[in-house]
């Protein structure tokens, strides 16, 4: 179904951006059915994550200046696929590979404001070290990013435990049709895809060399990132929570980063992401379910 949704992405790029405002909403509905499994109680805060936010700021940070003697923009290209917050719809690729929603959930909530604090002096800093400083305040950028990101993550939380206190039934009927959320994830891909590839074919031919060395680094940086999450996760007896903790980017707020602060083509490594993810999660949920069958 992924795969499908990514092709049609590609296929109806040009169309896409008529519907591109629906994808909050597609998440918000997605989340909101994902959340209807989770108890108050679930929600814990341990070294799990402090490990995995270590492991995404320090990465970052170390990863650009690993690279940045071999080229500038490759540095920030990978530095901004790595510092990017965890992805709202993790919660629901987690739950259907049998990972720990409630610690994906947690961990996006304190990725999402950890970076929200800390992107912008970070991405003003590296702007300034690659000639691309723009003028966006800390404040304003502070703000911008949490009118993006946090009502996603809250929102539908606070709806699925309001709708468990006062419309039990329409809450226990939402949180036994779990695999309705894959579905509506499914449609969203379609809308995230198109708008990358849509974005993509905007930058002239000249710049062709260097967005298939963006786009490499990112599939690098995907990788790097699914399997260090996984040997975290490991730690603490749960993989899969560790791998998409990690590896499930918001990907949008990242290319809003890149824009805003970086040189403009650096946001082609996160829309490459776009498909690198969702690659690894649609193999990952194949392997799984596979396997449950043989099971």
């Amino acid at each position: 179904m992924l795969p499908i949704a990514m092709l049609l992405g590609i296929i109806l790029h040009n169309y896409i951006g008529y519907v591109a405002f629906l994808s909050k909403y597609i998440i918000f509905a997605m989340l909101l059915i994902t959340y209807t499994r989770l108890k108050i109680k679930d929600f814990q805060i341990g070294g799990y994550i402090w490990w995995l936010l270590a492991a995404q700021i320090f990465g970052a940070v170390g990863a650009y200046f690993i690279i940045k003697p071999l080229n500038e923009l490759i540095a920030q290209g990978v530095f901004i696929c790595i510092i990017c917050p965890t992805a709202t719809a993790a919660p629901v690729i987690t739950g259907m590979l049998g990972g720990s929603i409630s610690k994906v959930a947690t961990y996006s909530l304190f990725s999402n404001i950890a970076i929200a604090l800390l992107a912008p002096p970070l991405l003003s800093w590296l702007g300034t070290e690659g000639g691309t400083n723009t003028n966006i305040g800390f404040a304003d950028s502070l703000y911008k990013i949490s009118i993006t990101v946090l009502p996603l993550i809250l929102g539908p939380l606070v709806v699925a435990f309001i709708m468990k206190k006062y419309a039990p039934k329409a809450h226990k009927s939402l949180s036994t049709h779990q695999g309705l959320s894959f579905y509506i994830w499914a449609l969203a891909l379609i809308i995230v895809v198109g708008n990358s590839v849509s974005f993509i074919l905007k930058e002239p031919a000249s710049m062709i060399p260097v967005i298939i060395l963006l786009a490499l680094a990112s599939l690098l940086a995907c990788i790097a990132q699914f399997a260090a999450g996984r040997a975290i996760g490991g730690r603490y007896g749960d993989k899969i929570s560790g791998a998409q903790s990690l590896g499930q980017k918001n990907t949008v707020l990242a290319i809003w980063l890149a824009l805003s602060y970086l040189n403009p083509v650096v946001s082609i490594a996160p829309a490459a992401y776009v498909a690198w993810h969702n690659t690894i999660n649609s193999w990952q949920i194949y392997r799984h379910e596979k396997y449950r069958k043989i099971a």
